[in-house]
C-alpha cells in the first residue's frame, strides 16, 4: 500500500511538473502534505508556497522556504528552486515509507512495511532521489515510472 500511495504522489507531482500547460513547483513536499481518501488514494495539498513558472525557464530564484528535513541543500545554498528540488523532498517522503520514521528523529522503529526486495527497490530510488547534485536527480515522471514498476511486480 506504501509503495501505491509513493506512485500516486509520484504521478501527482510528475503532472504539475511536466504535463500541466505551465509548470507548477509545489515546494513544500512533505509526508503531511499527502492525504488520504477513503478508498487509501493519495492526494498532494497545501499548494500555498506552489510556484508557476514559464515553459523556458529553468529555476526560481526565491526567497528559501519548505520545512525543515525536506529541503533540498542545493536549494538552501542557492536560493534557486528547481524541479529536481521537489524530487529531492519527495526522496524524504520515500524514506519516511520505508522506516516509518520522520526526517528528524531520534527513536527508531520496529516495523517493516513491506517485502525485503521492495525496500531495496524503493530505498535506491530514494537513494537516487537525495543525490546532493540536483542534476543527477531523476525527473518526477522517471520517479512515477519507477514506482509504477515496483508496484506492478
Amino acid at each position: 500500500m506504501r509503495v501505491q500511495i509513493a506512485g500516486e504522489v509520484a504521478g501527482a507531482l510528475a503532472h504539475l511538473h511536466s504535463a500541466a500547460s505551465i509548470p507548477i513547483y509545489h515546494r513544500d513536499i512533505k509526508s503531511t502534505n499527502v492525504l488520504l481518501d477513503e478508498k487509501n488514494r493519495a492526494k498532494v495539498s497545501d499548494f500555498g508556497t506552489s510556484r508557476s513558472i514559464s515553459i523556458n525557464q529553468t529555476h526560481l530564484t526565491t526567497r528559501v522556504q519548505g520545512t525543515f528535513g525536506y529541503l533540498d541543500p542545493e536549494y538552501f545554498q542557492s536560493c534557486q528552486f528547481i524541479d529536481k528540488s521537489d524530487v529531492f523532498s519527495f526522496g524524504v517522503v520515500l524514506v519516511e515509507l520505508l522506516s516509518g520514521e520522520k526526517p528528524i528523529c531520534s527513536r527508531s522503529s520496529e516495523e517493516i512495511p513491506c517485502h525485503e526486495e521492495e525496500i531495496i527497490e524503493v530505498a535506491n530510488l530514494a537513494k537516487r532521489c537525495l543525490n546532493l547534485n540536483g542534476k543527477k536527480r531523476p525527473t518526477m515522471k522517471e520517479v512515477a515510472m519507477e514506482l509504477e514498476g515496483i508496484q506492478a511486480s
